[in-house]
């Protein structure tokens, strides 16, 4: 099934233990987007709003290429998704000040009301797993899913990271 290589004296990535952490990706995977999903629902929306509201609250002016990049779907996809977004009311576009074809995403009031709704729902999730675990739990479970990304993924959630440090720091 997989690459299974000792590390130290113990051998501990044995099959089950890969299966396990499938299984249990999957099953946390679905438990904590179904609250978000029934918000959501609530709006007539799915999950590919939510990402989208999530990103451009955590990246005001975003661009619409950059949340291209980030989500990773078709122009054709997003277009849909962001003109529902604009209907609603829940996202503005904006020209880029040097360049007029640019588009520059932000949040309206009522999607920060969203964005934060829908977060404060899955950071209580991650709240009570975090405590529960302890702080080397945390640190190991962030590592595990960085090592789950891709090369290039690892290199844009760093940039996202570096990005957002430099506005705090601004």
């Amino acid at each position: 099934m997989a690459d299974i290589k000792p590390i130290g004296k113990a051998l501990f990535l044995r099959e089950e233990e890969l299966r396990r952490g499938i299984e249990l990706m999957f099953f946390a995977y679905r438990d904590f987007t179904g609250e978000a999903d029934s918000i959501l629902a609530e709006q007539n929306m799915g999950r590919a709003h939510h990402r989208a509201i999530y990103f451009i609250g955590r990246n005001p002016g975003i661009t619409v290429s950059e949340l291209l990049a980030i989500l990773k779907i078709t122009k054709q996809s997003l277009s849909r998704v962001l003109s529902a977004l604009v209907d609603s009311h829940h996202v503005v576009q904006k020209t880029g000040p040097d360049d007029r074809r640019q588009r520059l995403l932000y949040l309206t009031d009522r999607g920060n009301a969203l964005e934060t709704r829908l977060t404060e729902v899955q950071g209580r999730r991650f709240a009570k797993a975090y405590r529960d675990a302890g702080m080397t739990a945390v640190e190991g479970f962030q590592r595990v899913l960085e090592g789950l990304l891709d090369p290039e993924t690892q290199r844009q959630v760093s940039a996202l990271g570096d990005a957002r440090r430099a506005q705090r720091d601004d």
